[in-house]
């Protein structure tokens, strides 16, 4: 039932909501408003006949020791008028052993107390009357047959002006509150399309975007509450439009990376292909297998850069130490082929584990010991740090996680550290390369919301070397129980 009204349009849902409740209080409010105007009808004529009964009162007489009233024929044809149809009395004394007037009119419901009138509903011949009975105590006892030291005085009306006035009384509280009931309804129902405005020049606005059009929404002039929804939307044009320009850069890059190795290729193969000498071709062949294993790795750094762009991850808990342990195991052969010294230092507790994506920070370091490597001389000393440090001015208080590659190698120079990092910057490094290393480990740092640090690891101009640093700002989470094995 809910689900089905959810399904609805926000303003069917406001009405079937609001409404019955409105029906309902308004309804309540009638009924309300009948009680009362039935009672101040019934009060208004209760205080009519209290008058009537107490001129009466004022007209009898108990001076001879019997009970005796002067009528008040005038007030009672007054009366008569006044009430639109016939009035009864009856004046006795408290044992009913003497009375005057009409001495069958029916006896109060309940006993009557001195000074307190008593007004009920009752039966005479058959007819409905309003009956009002009062009681007070005589000066002195009554002689003559009855001793009572108390008179009653009644007297009924019949209930024809009483109820035309009734009718009329709350006929006009019902049209009343039934033009309250359409005027609520009516406001209601203003209301609602009112506060939904906004949603509809909202969706307008969305309707007649170009397709092309990623600007975020204005949240101007909108409700409070749907500021969430513009926000959300807002978000996801942003990651939308995040999604397409990394796209669009893939394409770029590719087409910028890719067009002079393919072209390089189809000039070797046509070689080959015309050389008859075995030694010459072969040679090609050689060259051709070395231009497609760079292409393969430009076309692999490109898919990773593009991951570590728009790629969806969440943070889990990762071991730097032995995460970087195993990338350097990795890369000893490709370091003993240029007899390079490749070692590996932890930082801090080597069981120390910190939030972080596994997957993409390997990638990142594999890039940056892939440039060291590739970049420095045979004989070179390259080592590999990995852990937790205190955190410096730059990554404010804490503890950071740190990965780190230092190199005794050429280094680079003050404007080249100010690029590095950019996409295809290559240096002026005699070795070749795409350019992309670097990048995808700051595009990686960048996701982890820390930064890619480079500088050179020593003052002499000879070989002063380069440090390259991803560090983080860290979530530490406890030490595992088991320990890791260092090689270096």
């Amino acid at each position: 039932m809910l689900d089905a009204l959810h399904r609805l349009s926000l303003r069917r849902t406001l009405l079937l909501v609001l409404l019955p409740g409105v029906l309902l209080v308004m309804g309540l409010e009638i009924v309300v408003s009948w009680r009362t105007a039935l009672g101040a009808a019934n009060a208004a004529y209760d205080r009519s006949l209290l008058g009537a009964i107490k001129s009466m009162d004022a007209n009898i007489s108990t001076a001879s020791g019997g009970l005796s009233v002067e009528l008040p024929y005038r007030m009672l044809e007054f009366f008569e008028l006044t009430a639109n149809g016939r009035v009864f009395y009856r004046v006795a004394s408290g044992d009913g052993l003497v009375e005057i007037g009409n001495a069958d009119l029916p006896a109060p419901t309940r006993p009557l107390v001195n000074g307190q009138p008593q007004f009920s509903d009752a039966m005479y011949y058959g007819e409905p009357i309003r009956l009002g009975s009062y009681a007070r105590a005589l000066a002195r006892p009554l002689s003559g047959g009855s001793n009572s030291s108390q008179v009653v005085i009644q007297i009924g009306e019949t209930l024809e002006s009483r109820q035309d006035f009734t009718r009329r009384l709350v006929l006009e509280t019902l049209a009343r509150d039934a033009l309250l009931l359409l005027a609520g309804v009516a406001l209601l129902v203003a209301a609602v399309n009112w506060s939904l405005r906004p949603l509809q020049r909202l969706r307008q606005d969305v309707m007649q975007r170009d397709p092309q059009d990623l600007t975020p929404l204005d949240g101007h002039n909108i409700a409070d509450d749907v500021q969430p929804l513009v926000e959300a939307i807002n978000h996801h044009v942003k990651r939308y439009r995040e999604a397409m320009e990394a796209r669009r850069m893939f394409m770029d890059d590719a087409s910028h990376q890719l067009r002079t190795p393919l072209t390089t290729l189809a000039t070797q193969v046509g070689f080959a292909l015309r050389e008859p000498d075995p030694a010459l071709m072969k040679q090609a062949l050689v060259a051709i297998k070395l231009q497609v294993e760079e292409t393969v790795r430009q076309t692999n750094q490109m898919l990773s850069l593009a991951r570590a762009d728009t790629t969806e991850w969440r943070m889990a808990p990762c071991n730097l130490v032995a995460l970087a342990q195993e990338v350097t195991r990795a890369a000893w052969p490709a370091a003993r082929q240029k007899q390079i010294d490749l070692g590996f230092e932890p930082l801090g507790d080597a069981r120390t584990e910190v939030n972080a994506h596994a997957g993409l920070l390997q990638e990142a370091l594999v890039n940056v010991l892939h440039n060291a490597l590739h970049h420095t001389p045979v004989g070179a000393k390259v080592t590999v740090q990995a852990g937790v440090e205190p955190s410096n001015g730059a990554t404010g208080c804490g503890q950071q996680a740190v990965l780190r590659v230092i190199d005794n190698g050429p280094g680079m120079s003050q404007d080249e550290l100010a690029q590095a990092g950019k996409r295809f910057f290559r240096g002026s490094s005699p070795a070749s390369g795409s350019g992309l290393g670097l990048a995808i480990a700051k595009a990686v740092l960048e996701r982890h919301g820390g930064t890619l640090s480079l500088s050179n690891t020593h003052s002499d101009p000879a070989a002063p070397g380069l440090t390259v640093t991803l560090h983080w700002p860290a979530i530490v989470l406890p030490a595992a129980q088991n320990g890791i094995g260092i090689d270096t």
